[in-house]
Parts: structure tokens; C-alpha cells; sequence
């Protein structure tokens, strides 16, 4: 399993090695809906914010919009010129970004099933992205082109890339301009913001980075604990679960401090990691999802 994401509402979405994309229920596993469409390999899937849509990518270079009602695919965008590595969604989700292979990451307009810009300058392959509204907390340049009525939640925010050329790449989503690149320590396979100044990064030499988006010239805490590649990230209660290549997912804490191991992968990499409120769900090589207690691996928000 290489994607997955879950609801608060009882459902999953995952897609596997084969090709296949699925919605599941949480609590028992029960497959409730395939989705049938993409040609080779889904690289990532993910629910809009309302739990009722999926937006899915992968080696067939398109995206495709699926309702968890139905089973039916209610969009296809098409654009990238390779297969695509992540999305990330616009506040309810009415436009979406993309990124991949092709070098480029791309804002789209859901309804019209368009791409309303491109953000091409990330020096090869994009391999991971994420968005944060940072409106009150870093300046971001103006933009030289003017936005149009398509674009809905796009000020404001903060799209970091994080790239095969070892580089983590900040952009204004609206103004397309480059805010900043911080040299990494390998290439760049997950990032994802911990709150409106932070953000935190992961390579293939197994270095875990967290920045302060006011300056990142001097990482706010840096280091290499795992014996391989840091593959996802997943924000919770001011820390963050970790996986890994070697099978290793654990929990760091606000502090830094890792907290807890979860076990049950052996050494198969551990691709993907989301939590629901209630539960952690890892996406394991050996096709197997894992479900554990949040109550039992870390303190609950406070």
C-alpha cells in the first residue's frame, strides 16, 4: 500500500502497488467502493475536505475527482507530462495542487477541470508538496499576474515542494513567487507544516529537519535517527508520526523528543501515515494497513 488517507466520518482511501484505489471502513476494513479509471500505478490518494469526494494521481499522469457515494469519477485533469508524486488541497477544495516527475507542480481549477497555473522552476522532479495559510506570520512577494475569480482560498498560503534535487522550495501560492529553497541534506521525500511558521522535512539519507519558515538558514532542530529513507509525515498534537524505509513508524513529540514505537511492519518501508482523531493508520510494503489507539501511543490534545 503506497497511499492513504482516512476521515473522521469512518472511511479510508488507499491505493496499492497494483494499481488499485479503495474506500474502506475505518472500523472493520470492509471495502466498500473500487474505483476503476487510472492506467498503471496511484502514487497518492486523498479526501476532500467533506469526506464524500477522493482526488487520486499517479503514473498515468492524470488526476481524477471520485465520489465516495458512488464509485463514479466526476473529473479527470489532465496536464502533467509525467506521472504525478502528491496533491494537496485548497482550503474546501474547489481548486487543488498537484505534483511530479514532470518537474513541475500545478494549481487547478476543479469545476472547469483546468489548470490555472504552473510552478515549473524546482530544478527536476518534485516529489512531495504541502500547503499552510501563512498570511499573518511571512510576507510573501506580490505577484505580477493577475489572479482570476477561478482561484478561491489561493491568498495568502505557503506551497512548499520538496525536491529530488535535495531541495525544499517555497512558493506564494497566489503570486507564484519563490519565497525561498533551503539546500537539504538528500533528495526531499515528504514535507509538512507543523504549524504557520514551522514546517518539517524528510530525505533518503534518513535526516529529519524542522524549519522556522522565518528563517531558514539555521534549522530549528536537525537530526538522523533512522537507519534509512524518512518516506511520510503525519502532524499530530504539535509532533508528528514518522515512516520509514527500514519499517520504523514512531511518534515525536512537540518537544522533539521521540515518544513512542509502533510496531507490526518488521522491515517493509512504511509509505503513508494518517491519524483520524481517534486512531493512527500506517500503509505498509507488505499490503497490510495497520490501525492503533492514539489514547495508547501519545498524550491527547490538549
Amino acid at each position: 500500500v503506497v497511499s492513504l488517507d482516512v476521515t473522521e466520518g469512518g472511511l479510508g482511501v488507499s491505493a496499492d502497488s497494483e494499481g488499485k484505489l479503495r474506500l474502506w471502513q475505518t472500523d472493520t476494513g470492509e471495502v466498500r467502493r473500487e474505483f476503476v479509471g487510472h492506467y498503471g500505478d496511484v502514487y497518492t490518494c486523498g479526501f476532500f475536505p467533506s469526506g464524500l469526494v477522493v482526488l487520486s494521481g499517479g503514473a498515468d499522469m492524470q488526476l481524477k475527482i471520485w465520489s465516495a457515494e458512488t464509485g463514479k469519477c466526476a473529473a479527470t485533469l489532465t496536464g502533467h507530462r509525467a506521472a504525478i508524486n502528491d496533491t494537496a488541497m485548497v482550503d474546501r477544495g474547489r481548486n487543488v495542487v498537484s505534483c511530479g516527475k514532470d518537474g513541475s507542480a500545478r494549481l487547478w481549477d476543479v469545476g472547469q477541470q483546468s489548470c490555472l497555473r504552473s510552478y515549473d522552476e524546482n530544478g527536476g522532479e518534485v516529489n512531495c508538496c504541502c500547503l499552510q495559510n501563512v498570511e499573518n506570520s511571512l510576507s510573501l512577494e506580490a505577484g505580477d499576474q493577475p489572479t482570476t475569480d477561478r482561484e478561491v482560498g489561493t491568498q495568502g498560503k505557503l506551497l512548499l515542494l520538496g525536491c529530488e534535487n535535495s531541495t525544499v522550495q517555497g512558493y506564494g501560492l497566489q503570486t507564484r513567487k519563490k519565497v525561498f529553497e533551503f539546500p537539504a541534506h538528500g533528495p526531499v521525500n515528504c514535507c509538512q507544516f507543523l504549524s504557520d511558521v514551522t514546517a518539517i522535512i524528510g530525505t533518503q539519507d534518513g535526516h529529519i529537519t524542522v524549519l522556522d519558515l522565518r528563517n531558514i538558514r539555521v534549522p530549528l532542530k536537525e537530526w538522523k535517527d533512522s537507519r534509512s529513507a524518512v518516506l511520510c509525515f503525519c502532524p499530530y498534537n504539535g509532533g508528528f508520526f514518522t515512516g520509514t524505509g527500514d519499517g520504523s513508524c514512531f511518534y515525536t513529540d512537540s518537544q522533539f523528543h521521540a515518544r513512542v514505537e509502533l510496531t507490526g511492519s518488521d522491515c517493509d518501508p512504511v509509505y503513508s501515515v494518517k491519524c483520524d482523531g481517534t486512531h493512527v493508520f500506517s500503509a505498509c510494503r507488505d499490503s497490510v494497513i495497520r490501525r492503533y489507539r492514539l489514547d495508547l501511543c501519545c498524550d491527547p490534545p490538549r
